[in-house]
Order: C-alpha cells, then sequence, then structure tokens
C-alpha cells in the first residue's frame, strides 16, 4: 500500500460506494450518470493511492485469462491459496476497486472498459480464489461477466463465466463452508467488519443471482428443463432469504408455471400459480431485505398489469387442463367416448397417489405460514384432469374469473391484441366446456356465448392491421355457427316432425357460417382478388377445413326447391374437387387434411351419381 493515510483510502472508496448507489432519476436529467462519474472519479483515486500491485508490473495477457483456457473458466476445482501478507492484501484490495470499476463501467453503458477492469480483478484474485477473503469477490466479478457477454447475445461465454461461479461456489461450500469476506470488508476497520450472519446473507444472496442469470441463459439457449430448474432453485432460495420482490417474484413463479403446464406437469403448475398470488398480494405490505428504487405499490399501472398477467397464466392453466382432459375422452369425431372416461379415472387415482407422496415435496415453496397460505389457494383448484361435467364446470369458472380479471387491465383501447387473446381464451374455454356437456341445447347455448363476445371484435378491428387476428377470429366465430348447425340437426333428427322453426334455424347458422368461412377464404386472396395456386403453410390446414366444411355446409342447406337443391350439390362438390386436386399437385398438403381428404375423393365420387338422380328426378316431374 502506498504511503497515503489508510482512513483517507477508506473514506474515498465509501464515498464512492455511496456515489454508485445514486438512483440515477435523481440526476440531473442532462447527466443522467453524472453520480456515477463522480463514483468512478474517487475510485480512481484509490486506486492511485493503494499503489501498483505486483501483477501490474508485468500486463501481459496470462494463458487462463482468456475464456475457456484457465481453470477458473471452465470451473475446474481450484487450490486453497490463502491471501495473507502485504503483497496478496494489496492485490485484493486492488482487486475489490477493479471489480467496482468495471460495474461502474457497465453501469454507463461502456461495455468494453467495463470487462477490462473486471477481467483484471480475476487476474489479481486468480490463485486466491477460494480463500475466505476473496471467493465472494470472485464469483460477483465472474456473475458480472456473465451477464455482460450475453448482453452481447455471446451465449456460450456468458455460461462459460457463469457456470465457473457455481462451481466456485460449491467446492467453496463443501470444502470451507464457513461465512466468507464480503467485498465491502476490505475497507472497513475491524471493529466494523460484518457479522458471521449478515456476510452468510450476502455471500448467498451472491450465489442466488449466479443461478438467476444461469436460469436465463440455459433459456436463451432453449435448454428448457434446466432453466426450469434453475428459475424454481432461485424463487426458492429468494423466499428462503427473504431476498424477493413481491411482484417481481410472483411474475417468474407465475411464468414458470407456463412451463409446468406445457410439460402437463399440472401439479407442479399449480403450486407456481398459487405462490404467485400468495406472494404478490404481499406487494407493498412487507419490506424486503432487496434494494428497490421504490415500493412496487407506488407504481399503480404495473401492479394491474402484473396483476392481469399473472390472471392470464391461470387462465392458461385452466384452459390447458380441460383441453387435455378432453383430447383423452374424445373419439374420432371429436364426442365423449365413454371408455376411455373410465380409463381416465383409473389413471388419475394412480397419479394421485405417485404425485401426493413424492412430486409435491420436489416442487414446494416456503414454510411455516407461508406454505399453509400457498395450500389454502391450491385446495381451490384442482391439478388432475376432469372426467366429468361437474368438475370440468369448477375448472371453467376458475378460468373465467381470472378472465375477467385479466380484462380490468387489458383492454381493447390501448392493449389490442392482449386483449383480442383473453377474450379467444375466454371462448376457448366455453367450447371446451361444451365438450363435457350431454344436454345439446345447453351446449348451443355455449357456442352461442362465444359468437356473441368473438362477433363484435370484427367490427371493430382494421382488417388491413390485424389480418392475422382477423383470420383467426373469423375462422373461430365460423367454426361456432358450424357446430350449433350440426347440434341444431342432431336434435332435429331426434324429433319426429321438425317444424319449420327449427329448420329455418338450421339454414340460418348454416348461412352464418358459410359467411365467417367465406370472410376467411376472401383473406387469402390477393389484391387481384385471386385465390394463391399455393397455400402458405401457416394457413394451410386451416384453409383446407374451411373449404371442407363449406363443402359440408352446402350439402346440408334444407330446401324445397329441387333447383335451388342441384346448386347447393354442385357448389358442394366444386370445394370437395378443390381439396382433391389441390392435393394432388402439392402432397404435402394431403399430410395436413388426411381425413377430410378421404372423405373429399369419397364424395367427389359420389356426388356426380347424386345430381344425375336429381335431375332424373326433376325432368320426370
Amino acid at each position: 500500500m502506498a504511503d497515503a493515510p489508510w482512513a483517507e483510502i477508506r473514506e474515498k472508496f465509501q464515498a464512492a460506494l455511496a456515489l454508485s448507489r445514486v438512483e440515477l432519476h435523481k440526476n440531473p436529467e442532462k447527466e443522467p450518470y453524472k453520480s456515477k462519474y463522480s463514483a468512478r472519479a474517487l475510485l480512481e483515486e484509490v486506486k492511485s493511492l493503494l499503489g501498483p500491485a505486483p501483477e501490474d508490473e508485468d500486463e501481459r495477457p496470462q494463458a487462463d485469462d482468456s475464456l475457456g483456457a484457465g481453470d477458473h473458466a471452465l470451473g475446474l476445482p481450484a487450490e486453497l491459496v490463502e491471501a495473507e501478507g502485504p503483497v496478496a492484501q494489496g492485490a485484493v484490495r486492488r482487486a475489490v476497486i477493479e471489480f467496482h470499476l468495471g460495474v461502474n463501467h457497465i453501469d454507463t453503458e461502456e461495455l468494453s472498459a467495463g470487462e477490462e477492469h473486471l477481467v483484471k480483478c480475476l487476474r489479481l484474485l486468480r490463485k486466491y480464489r477460494l480463500s475466505h477473503d476473496c471467493v465472494s469477490l470472485y464469483i460477483q466479478a465472474q456473475n458480472n461477466l456473465g451477464i455482460l457477454w450475453s448482453e452481447r447475445e455471446e451465449i456460450e461465454t456468458a455460461q462459460a463465466y457463469l457456470e465457473s461461479s457455481e462451481a466456485l461456489y460449491n467446492q467453496y461450500m463443501k470444502e470451507i463452508g464457513s461465512p466468507p469476506l464480503d467485498p465491502t470488508e476490505h475497507f472497513l476497520p475491524e471493529e466494523e467488519k460484518l457479522a458471521e450472519q449478515e456476510r452468510s446473507k450476502r455471500f448467498e444472496k451472491v450465489y442466488t443471482h449466479n443461478l438467476y442469470y444461469l436460469a436465463q441463459v440455459y433459456q436463451h439457449m432453449e435448454m428448457f428443463e434446466k432453466a426450469a430448474h434453475y428459475c424454481h432453485s432461485t424463487l426458492k432460495r429468494q423466499l428462503e432469504h427473504n431476498a424477493y420482490h413481491p411482484m417481481e417474484w410472483a411474475i417468474n413463479a407465475a411464468t414458470l408455471s407456463q412451463f409446468y403446464i406445457n410439460k402437463q406437469c399440472f401439479m407442479e403448475a399449480r403450486h407456481c400459480l398459487s405462490a404467485a398470488n400468495v406472494i404478490f398480494g404481499q406487494t407493498g405490505k412487507i419490506r424486503t431485505t432487496e434494494d428497490t428504487a421504490e415500493a412496487e405499490g407506488d407504481v399503480p399501472e404495473l401492479y394491474h398489469q402484473r396483476k392481469g398477467e399473472i390472471a392470464r397464466c391461470w387462465i392458461k392453466y385452466c384452459l390447458t387442463l380441460m383441453q387435455n382432459a378432453q383430447l383423452s375422452m374424445q373419439d374420432n369425431i371429436g364426442e365423449l367416448d365413454l371408455d376411455k372416461q373410465s380409463e381416465l379415472r383409473a389413471l388419475r387415482k394412480k397419479e394421485l397417489d405417485e404425485e401426493e407422496s413424492v412430486r409435491k415435496k420436489a416442487v414446494q415453496f416456503g414454510t411455516g405460514e407461508l406454505c399453509d397460505a400457498i395450500s389454502a389457494v391450491e385446495e381451490k383448484v384442482s391439478y388432475v384432469r376432469p372426467s366429468d361435467f361437474e368438475e370440468a364446470r369448477e375448472l371453467f369458472l376458475m378460468g373465467q374469473h381470472y378472465v375477467f380479471e385479466a380484462k380490468e387491465f387489458f383492454q381493447i383501447d390501448g392493449y389490442v391484441t392482449d386483449h383480442i387473446e383473453v377474450v379467444q381464451d375466454h371462448s376457448a374455454l366455453f367450447k371446451v366446456l361444451a365438450f363435457f356437456e350431454t344436454d345439446m341445447e345447453r351446449r348451443c347455448k355455449m357456442h352461442k356465448r362465444r359468437i356473441a363476445m368473438l362477433e363484435p371484435l370484427i367490427v371493430d378491428l382494421n382488417p388491413q392491421y390485424y389480418l392475422l387476428v382477423n383470420r383467426q377470429i373469423q375462422f373461430e366465430v365460423a367454426h361456432a355457427y358450424y357446430d350449433m348447425m350440426d347440434l341444431k340437426i342432431a336434435i332435429a333428427d331426434k324429433l319426429r316432425d321438425p317444424d319449420s322453426h327449427i329448420v329455418k334455424k338450421i339454414n340460418s347458422l348454416n348461412k352464418s357460417a358459410l359467411k365467417y368461412y367465406q370472410l376467411f377464404l376472401d383473406s387469402l386472396r390477393d389484391p387481384n382478388k385471386v385465390f394463391p395456386e399455393h397455400i402458405g403453410e401457416d394457413v394451410l390446414r386451416p384453409a383446407m377445413l374451411a373449404k371442407f366444411r363449406v363443402a359440408r355446409l352446402y350439402g346440408k342447406i334444407i330446401t324445397a326447391d329441387p333447383k335451388k337443391e342441384l346448386e347447393n350439390l354442385a357448389t358442394s362438390l366444386e370445394h370437395y374437387k378443390f381439396i382433391v386436386d389441390y392435393c394432388e399437385k402439392h402432397p404435402e398438403a394431403a399430410q395436413e387434411i388426411e381425413v377430410e381428404l378421404e372423405l373429399s375423393k369419397e364424395m367427389v365420387s359420389l356426388l356426380p351419381t347424386k345430381m344425375e338422380r336429381f335431375r332424373t328426378k326433376m325432368s320426370l316431374t
């Protein structure tokens, strides 16, 4: 150390830390980094006062300073070398300053300079990195380099730094285990050093951040299983150490639930969402150990947005669980198969026994009162696939509750796309509930509710700006009318003598379904109103289904006029022929609509004969 008084060095360092913590918005508008630059100047003064470290005498890069070459980069075990003596102590203090200079430059968006300082920090600490004095600082420097390389989208480099930090933490805890020195303690007098408990808390927080950054890196690398594991570990540790912002924690837990939903791990998804509800309820009510710019509750718009986002995650949970049950129990025409229903009930009992005993313990968040609060939310909603209408209805009502909650924030004015997606999910909840309903009149009413919520969106949306969304809604409304027509036909078939009212209703539903399928198909035409010779892959299946259903709808129109019926049959044949001809020219399309293609081929061979018989009958009368 240089001859400067140690008290002066400590004072300047503490002043630099204080300036580093000043929030950007508290600086002058034209000088947002004023406090950061002032902190940097003080850190440079401290660095000068400390004098050159022995390592500075030779600044040539060493083999193990470059990523991937040395043991610190590969996460290989380190040897324990204590930072003892004036030379080692000087190197460590210099490393602390390099670390803070690195973070300072990153904060002011000077990434290359930041990287340079952080690498110097690692170089100075390299041989002491497993020691009680240096391990926390070394891990923090590597974590920051991991974030820096991640922001540069050099994900593998980020991964190497972060995995190295994880390995060093694990080695230290296994071989030494005592709470290490916090970097700030190198500039504190002995009587102001931190207590063991505080050191432990800070070190565990450093490791929690390491896991959090690793979760993001693995997500970016599409290693979703690993990303979910690290995200779950992070959330769990944050609760254990009371180091979290309720709003942020809740959103991360709700987001994690979506991974479990996609994996059909509904118990884990429910636990994440229930925990999200409980922790979100703490927003603005509790103080945590995490530093925060302002209380989360002070930002009402953000609060309501996050509440809406969590609600949307719950909607997906209820909807996917119901849809999963439908897929397990439906026959080849989409109706309830009683044998499959019995199989699902038997399978559910086995799943319940296994999941409660093993899987629940693996995902559990919190202990004591927090655990009880989460369990209380969980008990309100099932995680097993519903096997009958009553069970499905409970999930539907829960999903609908969250639809209303999500719509409070995601309104059509300002959040068009989000609002429409919420409405589409609401429609999908009614659609899947209708599968479980045995009363055909009530099923009709459910589809009618779907139409009532979707049709106004088509009127409100500009088709030029919202083409894809418009297509989705047109197709969905058409399908709802189509399903209603089929149900009305089934009801009429059970009557000995259907009256004119039901015939009129069937034709009206048919006409509406045709209208929306045609709107969808017309949206595929080019500016000259010509239908494409080659249909894009993203709309191929819906386009073929629309053509098939239009063909079927024309065949289902009820009319007493023989001439009109013949015209309808001709139009029906035209659409069936389109499907057959298109699949002959584009064989890849056949894979998208195998069942419909076979039926279309059948109708192409049968309809001409039927039409000929019809003409003969007409000529005789």
